[in-house]
């Protein structure tokens, strides 16, 4: 993919982002693709047997020493956490039950946030919604780092770091960029979560909390999975601030890598993203995209030209409370 030069600012652009135009166009070529809109039921039995698995793993770690503890949760727990993140991606689109039973969503949301430990579901669909709406949109979108994070993270050791902190930047960035009121669903998402780790802790003791914990923490760091935080919006490609990924891991994250398909059809359940490339190669093919998060990483970190400032943004047109 083609380099974007050394940065000390983002790609600021005065455009609106391109994927409603695209879904427009798109969809008037090819109304079938209206058919993969909707829930995608099979989506909550994958989920609870993911959350199932995350409990009788907590069961087997109880005894271990501590340095398996940590093992497992980088390696099997934190993929599995990680992967819960993403559905709980998709279910704050509402993919399980359909927009019909948004509510049943919000709780099913609690439910897969479960394993990974800390209450994250129902404020990561209140942030969400304008990552879609107002794609990089200064200080709107909460996915794009803040101008500390460029200036400070520019360096290969610094970049390391920053990768290494991705859970942290992300529960903290809204609090500066964004803040919102906290909602009712919020506080039962953390009531919930509170009761949850508490009984693991009463029947098993503190190991097993730690496994969750750390696994989500590691996990959506320096982990292989954690490249399609990158991938997703960073430009590879001077102005390209949506990329797809068509690697393998895809299986395992419930297609997220499938992000410009994503980003010009939000209503359509990941399992069915493939799909839009399949019926409408032209407007794919031809786009810059990524075959390894692994690779993602490694060049983030040791190009000079990439880093956190390697983002498209856009000033706000119109009232910020729209």
């Amino acid at each position: 993919m083609a380099n974007t030069g050394s940065r000390d600012d983002f790609e600021w652009v005065y455009t609106d982002q391109p994927h409603t135009s695209r879904r427009k166009e798109i969809l008037a070529k090819y109304p079938e693709i209206k058919k993969l809109m909707g829930p995608d039921p099979n989506m909550k039995w994958v989920v609870t047997l993911m959350v199932l698995t995350q409990l009788l793993a907590c069961y087997l770690v109880k005894g271990l020493p501590w340095k398996w503890v940590f093992f497992w949760a980088y390696a099997f727990g934190g993929c599995i956490n990680h992967s819960l993140a993403l559905a709980i991606h998709d279910i704050s689109h509402n993919v399980p039950f359909g927009n019909n039973k948004a509510k049943w969503n919000r709780f099913f949301g609690m439910f897969a946030n479960l394993p990974i430990g800390v209450p994250y579901a129902t404020s990561f669909k209140k942030y969400h919604v304008d990552h879609h709406r107002f794609l990089a949109v200064e200080g709107l979108d909460v996915d794009v780092p803040s101008e500390l994070e460029g200036h400070f993270f520019n360096t290969p050791l610094r970049k390391f770091l920053w990768v290494f902190l991705q859970p942290l930047l992300y529960v903290l960035r809204p609090l500066f960029i964004n803040p919102k009121p906290i909602s009712k669903m919020e506080v039962i998402n953390v009531a919930v979560q509170m009761c949850y780790d508490l009984l693991i802790y009463s029947l098993w003791g503190f190991k097993p909390v730690v496994y969750m914990v750390a696994g989500t923490l590691l996990a959506m760091g320096l982990h292989p999975f954690s490249g399609h935080f990158i991938a997703e919006h960073y430009m590879y490609a001077k102005g390209y601030d949506t990329v797809s990924y068509y690697g393998p891991l895809n299986w395992f994250t419930f297609n997220v890598g499938y992000h410009m398909e994503h980003h010009d059809f939000p209503s359509i359940p990941g399992s069915r993203l493939p799909l839009v490339r399949k019926i409408a190669p032209e407007y794919y093919d031809h786009l810059p995209y990524h075959n390894s998060w692994i690779l993602v990483l490694w060049d983030f970190v040791f190009k000079r030209e990439l880093g956190p400032f390697s983002r498209v943004k856009r000033t706000h047109k119109g009232d910020k409370n729209l």
